[in-house]
Formats: structure tokens, sequence, C-alpha cells
């Protein structure tokens, strides 16, 4: 019975429970990110730190200051700006995964 019980509510709340898209946050990061910040390793096409192997919370946090604009700097307000929750979990994520 439990084993009943626990399949149903996973098959209730599975549609609503939605991973990161890696590949997306991919295709966003070398897009924009990449042209400041560098993929991987710090050049000197990538003025910022490079954001690979960051803390995916730190990274969260931060784009979401920067699109709420608590957090000031014009050129990542802009950018985050347009970014919604899902682009900023995507993208998040892809940094996150990757090695610095």
């Amino acid at each position: 019975m439990n084993k009943l019980l626990c399949s149903l509510l996973f098959l209730v709340w599975m549609p609503f429970v939605q991973a990161a898209n890696i590949y997306a946050g991919k295709m966003q990061a070398q897009a924009v990110c990449s042209q400041c910040h560098g993929i991987r390793n710090p050049s000197a096409d990538a003025p910022f730190p490079p954001l690979a192997g960051r803390d995916r919370a730190y990274l969260e946090q931060s784009l979401k200051q920067y699109r709420d604009k608590t957090r000031v700097s014009e050129i990542m307000n802009a950018f985050a700006g347009s970014l919604s929750a899902k682009d900023i979990d995507n993208i998040t994520a892809y940094y996150a995964r990757l090695k610095p």
C-alpha cells in the first residue's frame, strides 16, 4: 500500500518539478555571459572573473540581485534584467557543473 501511495504522489508531483536545462543554460552563457566572463579560464578576452565551478547558490543570488537592481552594475543590471527565474536556474546549473 505504501509503495502504491508513494508512486501516486510521485506521478502527481512530477510535472511540477522541473530540473534545470543545462543545454539551455549553456546556450545563454555562450551567447552572453562568456563575452565578459569567458567559459572556463580567465584570458585577455575575459576581463571579469570566470564563473565555471562557482557555487550555484551564489551565482543564483547574484543574478537575482542584478535583475532586481539590489546589486548595482550597469552592465549586469542590463543583462540580468531580462532573465526569467528559469533562465537563471539554467545558467547557474550550467556554470556550477563546469570544472574551473
